[in-house]
Order: structure tokens, then C-alpha cells, then sequence
């Protein structure tokens, strides 16, 4: 069944002793990829000018950290890891040794992180953002498939599911699916990959059944030697924001058409910001059986189902 829903976020993003938010707007983490490329240009200069960005860890960050005060303040502060430094924050002195151990990736060398604040499944969610990079940045559709998510945990029975993640960015998605019980398998480009497993083990190791995997995924390549049909089943594949203005779509749903499988269900979410994403979701269309599950009107996301038609 078709829901509107309103859809608000509230976060801070913590820069050393400064604190600033995105004068684009919280609810909709202002998708504007222009606007992305405004604020990395103006960080940087703030950085530079005041310098006032430091590295800081706090002491005994714990793992999925969990808080009945809904989303965390900019109050909190003090109380959770502050990394919006030159460089990626994964000092080997700094990350708990369990941590350290598993984290075989090294998060991209970008000039600065942030620590973004969402909460989730119950729980208090620490994501490692960047705006430098596409794939190091939180986008609506991601909030929208997380809340969707969450509210329909048991009519999904996500409770041990397979699921795979395209475009899984910093893992905000993975993130809340594992929470919820799933096996997931996050997949992104090589350069993503590392930001992308230090959010995933900082905020599921120790703390949930399954522990997600990452995996590098390259739309359109190497599908049958990476991911073969024979031993890789999905109940779910996910997917959020990974439509915008770029020349790889066509790859795109033929990936999407690889992975699913008779009874795969794949959830897609996503903002509609250009031509191009309304031309392809009437390609989906025509190789997904599709169903419009909710719209989120604040932030112009809409969350599609498809079923692959079979002949």
C-alpha cells in the first residue's frame, strides 16, 4: 500500500571546537550535488583560515551506542568520537583493538571528516561522512530505506535475510538492516570501500548477530566471476540515491536484473532530482514488476519495490 509520510532528520556534524550544519537544509541533507561541492570548498577554506579542525578521539568510544534521548545534540559532543581532521580518522593507536584487527581496508585520505549523528533500530549511529566524495556522504533516499526499514522490520522478516546493498556509500543502510537482524553484504567502489567498512565494524561489532560484509561492486562488471549466481542468493537488494546525473544507469540495471533471482525483492529509494532518474525508473518499470511503497514529500523521495518479470 502507497504511503505519504513526513520525513524529518535532525543532526550535527561536529568540526574540532567548531560546530556547523548545512545551511541546505537537515531533513533533506540537501542532495544538490552542487551544493556538496559549495561546502567542501568552504570547509576547507574555514580550515585553512581558522584552523581550528583538530583530530580527537574520545576516550572509550563504545560500539553501537545506544541513548533514549532520540537523535543525539550537538551537546553530545564530548561524549562521542570528533575526527573531522585532515585525513581518515582510523589512527591504528586510536581504534580498539577488536576494531583494528578486522579493519583491512583504509578509509580514502580525504581533507576532512565529519562525524554525522542518526539514530536508528534503537540505536545511536555514528557515520563517518565526508563531502569531498559522493560515496562518503549520507543521502535522502539512504534516511528514507533506513525509516522504511525500521517500520516494517517484521513484515519485511528480516530476521537472518540475505540482503546486498548497491551503492552502500558509508553504510548508513547496512548499518540499520544489520541492526535489524539481516546478513548483509554492503558493496561499493574500490575508493569507497575503506570509509565504508570502518563505519560498518565501529557501529555492529559486538552488538549483532551477523557481522556485514564488504565487498567491491563495479556496476555492470565482473558479475558472474564476483557474485555467481550458483552460490550467491539475496532475499533483498537495496539501493539509495545510486540515481543521479552519471553515464553508467544502463550498467546500473543490468546489475540490479543480475542480482535478482526468483524471489528476490529489491527495494529501491530514491530522490528524483533530473529527467534522467524519471527515463529510468521507466526502464525499471519495464524489466521490474514495480509498486510505489511511500513518498517522503519533504525530501522528494520516493521507495520503489520490484519484483523481476519473468517470462
Amino acid at each position: 500500500m502507497k504511503k505519504c509520510l513526513q520525513f524529518n532528520a535532525r543532526r550535527s556534524m561536529g568540526t574540532g571546537e567548531q560546530l556547523t550544519s548545512w545551511s541546505c537544509g537537515r531533513a533533506e541533507k540537501e542532495a544538490q550535488f552542487s551544493c556538496a561541492l559549495i561546502l567542501t570548498s568552504a570547509l576547507l577554506f574555514l580550515s585553512a583560515a581558522l584552523g581550528v579542525l583538530s583530530s580527537q578521539q574520545a576516550p572509550g568510544m563504545d560500539v553501537c551506542l545506544s541513548s533514549a534521548g532520540g537523535w543525539l545534540e550537538a551537546e553530545n559532543e564530548g561524549d562521542l568520537q570528533k575526527d573531522s581532521a585532515r585525513g581518515p580518522p582510523g589512527d591504528a593507536n586510536k581504534i580498539e583493538p577488536s576494531l583494528h584487527s578486522l579493519q583491512k581496508l583504509v578509509p580514502a585520505d580525504y581533507g576532512s571528516y565529519t562525524q554525522e549523528r542518526y539514530r536508528f533500530a534503537g540505536k545511536d549511529i555514528v557515520i563517518q561522512e565526508s563531502i569531498e566524495s559522493y560515496g562518503a556522504v549520507v543521502w535522502p533516499g539512504a534516511t528514507a530505506l533506513c525509516q522504511y526499514l525500521e517500520e516494517h522490520t517484521e513484515e519485511l522478516n528480516l530476521q537472518d535475510a540475505k540482503i546486498l546493498e548497491i551503492g552502500a556509500g558509508p553504510g548508513l543502510v547496512s548499518i540499520v538492516a544489520t541492526i535489524l537482524g539481516a546478513q548483509v553484504t554492503a558493496t561499493d567502489l574500490p575508493n569507497v570501500l575503506g570509509n565504508l567498512q570502518y563505519n560498518l565494524l565501529k557501529n555492529t561489532l559486538k552488538c549483532t548477530a551477523h557481522l556485514p560484509e564488504v565487498k567491491e561492486l563495479v556496476w555492470g562488471e565482473d558479475l558472474e566471476q564476483n557474485f555467481p549466481k550458483s552460490t550467491f542468493y539475496y532475499d533483498y537488494v537495496l539501493a539509495s540515491d545510486v540515481v543521479y546525473h552519471h553515464y553508467s544507469l544502463d550498467k546500473l540495471l543490468s546489475t540490479m536484473t543480475y542480482l535478482s533471482q526468483p524471489g528476490t525483492v529489491l527495494l529501491w529509494a530514491n530522490k528524483f532530482r533530473f529527467s534522467t532518474d524519471y527515463e529510468f525508473l521507466e526502464k525499471f518499470k519495464q524489466v521490474f514488476d514495480t509498486t510505489l511503497l511511500a513518498e517522503y514529500p519533504e525530501s522528494s523521495v520516493k521507495l520503489f519495490k520490484g519484483i523481476l518479470k519473468w517470462d
